[in-house]
């Protein structure tokens, strides 16, 4: 069987021979025109600025006639552009069309200048000529299926329209190319892995990264929610920060050690975007992370089913048309969470607020937040490394060299060595005492340097793995 052949045709030609119908758009088989306004935008935006459209394939019969096998819709978009007064709606990207405009001098010359083009709201007809021109002149190829009958033509249009074109959530995920590397790092987190309830399915079409573009943008830029991923993405595109990512992965490295196999079922397509936001909100109570899967474990075996907002509805019954992502809907759900959180959780908060009045030793620290069964020897060893890697402090007036922090800055030590990381303190301490003002309660300004060291630590084992 012979290879199939190329043939290019201006755009002009090429659709006066489709008019003709000898290139013929109708096989019995094609399917019917299925695209929209931003698909057929795109298009002619792509024609006008001599960008790349793949080849048209063409079934050719034995008589000559061709027929369009995969192509179909862009031939009919581009038909609807040139033939049948298509306007380009407000919502087209990348409306500014640069051209070169002929010009007439005072002497009769003819020159070109540069010049742009708003091409929103305009027929082809409305175009300056120079645009029409471009269009009319662009080079469209097409590779061509020589001795061809209906079956084989049919064949082949089942053939190039096997697959699968983009859902929502992932063309949506393209307009964030600033942080779609970074956002992969995170799906790679064994949070995401191994900590939640995602069926393959969801994981293959984006519905995964959409939670991650949710999270970000619920715990950072809520006054700018909207319901549409695209918009969403967009935003974050041009107003996120590399921090608010560090921030989440801290998060999630926090929830790993804390969320059991019972929890899961919480993180799911619908509502885990709203339980990391309120494990962000948890995090700044200064309470040890296994209350807040304590919370968790409360809310799913009893609040869920009993407790009720305001207006009587239960958590699940929280919605409006069905729709779970609209603003006031998502405010309403983190709300009435937080309420919740903060009932079951004043007990507690109320011991830590009482215990913050008291001064606190290191020992002590290290008691509550490191190793219940720590011992004086084990004490000794802390102080000592403590000493050596305060060194690193330049400036000798500094708090955190101060007997106030002492205590937070032995229990870190305390941390880091059971973690057998203690060697890179020296490395993190003089940047992060430079960047950060000291608490004056120990606990919290503990579990605040903790926090910081271990992003620092993670970044570092990303970076050697």
């Amino acid at each position: 069987m012979a290879r199939p052949r190329k043939q290019t045709y201006t755009l002009d030609m090429y659709l006066k021979k489709n008019k003709k119908g000898d290139i013929d758009n109708n096989a019995d088989v094609q399917r019917n025109f299925v695209w929209n306004n931003e698909q057929i935008n795109e298009l002619i935006v792509t024609v006008l600025t001599d960008d790349y459209i793949p080849p048209i394939i063409l079934g050719e019969e034995e008589n000559s006639k061709l027929h369009i096998v995969d192509g179909g819709c862009r031939t009919a978009a581009l038909r609807r552009f040139r033939e049948g007064n298509y306007k380009i709606t407000s919502s087209v990207e990348n409306s500014m069309i640069p051209y070169k405009k002929r010009v007439v001098d005072t002497d009769g010359c003819m020159t070109h200048e540069d010049a742009v083009c708003d091409i929103k709201g305009l027929t082809y007809e409305k175009l300056p000529e120079e645009l029409k021109e471009k269009f009319d002149e662009y080079q469209i190829e097409t590779v061509i299926h020589e001795y061809c009958d209906s079956h084989k033509i049919s064949r082949y249009i089942k053939r190039y329209n096997n697959h699968v074109p983009m859902n929502a959530d992932q063309k949506a995920f393209t307009y964030l190319d600033k942080f779609a590397g970074r956002i992969h790092q995170i799906l790679e987190s064994r949070f995401f892995l191994e900590c939640t309830n995602y069926s393959e399915n969801e994981r293959i079409k984006g519905a995964v990264e959409r939670i991650v573009v949710e999270t970000i943008m619920c715990m950072n830029h809520f006054d700018k929610w909207n319901k549409q991923p695209r918009i969403l993405c967009q935003y974050l595109n041009g107003h996120a920060s590399a921090e608010e990512f560090d921030r989440l992965s801290d998060h999630l490295s926090r929830l790993e050690k804390i969320i059991t196999d019972d929890l899961k079922e919480l993180f799911d397509k619908k509502d885990s975007f709203i339980f990391l936001t309120l494990f962000d909100r948890f995090t700044k109570l200064g309470v040890e992370d296994d209350q807040f899967a304590r919370f968790l474990k409360e809310f799913k075996e009893h609040l869920r089913g009993t407790a009720r907002n305001a207006d009587g509805f239960l958590f699940d019954e929280i919605k409006r048309n069905n729709s779970t992502k609209d603003k006031p809907i998502v405010a309403e759900k983190l709300a009435m969470l937080e309420r919740f959180m903060q009932d079951y959780l004043r007990p507690e908060c109320q011991n830590i607020c009482a215990a913050e009045k008291k001064p606190v030793t290191a020992k002590e620290l290290v008691k509550a937040y490191v190793d219940q069964n720590v011992d004086d020897k084990d004490m000794e060893l802390y102080e000592m490394i403590a000493n050596d890697i305060s060194e690193v402090i330049e400036d000798i007036d500094s708090e955190f060299l101060s007997e106030q922090n002492r205590p937070s800055f032995v229990a870190l030590v305390g941390y880091a060595v059971q973690k057998d990381i203690e060697r890179l303190l020296k490395d993190w301490l003089p940047a992060f005492e430079k960047k950060n003002v000291l608490l004056s309660d120990q606990r919290k300004n503990y579990l605040k340097m903790k926090t910081a060291f271990e992003r620092y630590a993670a970044h570092v084992s990303r970076k050697s793995a």
